[in-house]
């Protein structure tokens, strides 16, 4: 009978050791696509633990990174939260403009782009978290950069809402307040529809920006022609 080899003396031999391995040699990124995969976690972890909660370790590890290079690139957990919604405020608002651009009259114009404002809340259900519930409840910077984006979409509405009103004519005329304060209505309503679109996923967002058109759009051009409400007298 052949006796197996001993063992030497300090090693223990198992079935269950596994061999070693080289570890996997990291890719050599430029910094700029670093940063969109650092931000691409924390976006993910900040949308599934909240800002509080979430711990940069679990982003580093998501990224395929070390902790300190987090910390390298962009500083701390709160400028990984302002990269996230600086980005994501910027997509949010191109993604309007760019539909918005593309031509037509300002009723067309306006469709296009609040139909692409749905089609991407809808799409980049991460990003709308951050962004609609969880960066309004953090510090000032954050709140600025919310504002910023806020004010472009604002300023692009109301200019296809005051040229749409300059090209109707019609019995009424209303004026720059006017169409900021319809404006204001508009991009309110949408935000909120945000969510009852998560309640009724079946709703398209081309269905959800008809419905809301036609309340808005109509209602003002009925206003145009003359069609005023006016609260019952006592």
């Amino acid at each position: 009978m052949r006796i197996p080899p001993r063992t030497p003396l300090g090693s223990v031999a198992s079935v269950t050791d596994k061999p070693d391995r080289p570890d996997k040699p990291r890719r050599r990124l430029p910094r700029s696509v670093r940063e969109q995969e650092i931000l691409d976690a924390a976006l993910q972890v900040f949308s599934k633990r909240g800002y509080r909660a979430a711990v940069v370790d679990e982003i580093a590890e998501l990224a395929g990174i070390s902790k300190p290079m987090v910390y390298l690139y962009l500083g701390s957990k709160e400028g990984l939260f302002i990269a996230c919604v600086r980005r994501e405020s910027a997509r949010m608002v191109a993604a309007f403009r760019e539909a918005a651009d593309a031509g037509g009259a300002p009723e067309g114009r306006l469709w296009a782009g609040l139909a692409a404002f749905f089609r991407h809340v809808a799409e980049h259900r991460d990003s709308w978290v951050v962004l609609h519930r969880q960066a309004p409840e953090q510090g000032e910077a954050i709140a600025h950069e919310l504002t910023a984006a806020r004010r472009s979409v604002m300023a692009e509405v109301t200019g296809l809402i005051s040229t749409g009103i300059a090209d109707a004519g019609g019995q009424v005329r209303l004026g720059a307040d006017d169409a900021d304060f319809v404006a204001h209505a508009l991009v309110g309503a949408a935000d909120s529809l945000t969510d009852w679109m998560e309640r009724h996923p079946e709703e398209s967002p081309e269905a959800t920006t008809a419905r809301l058109m036609n309340v808005m759009w109509v209602g003002m051009r009925n206003v145009l022609a003359g069609e005023i409400w006016v609260p019952p007298a006592d």
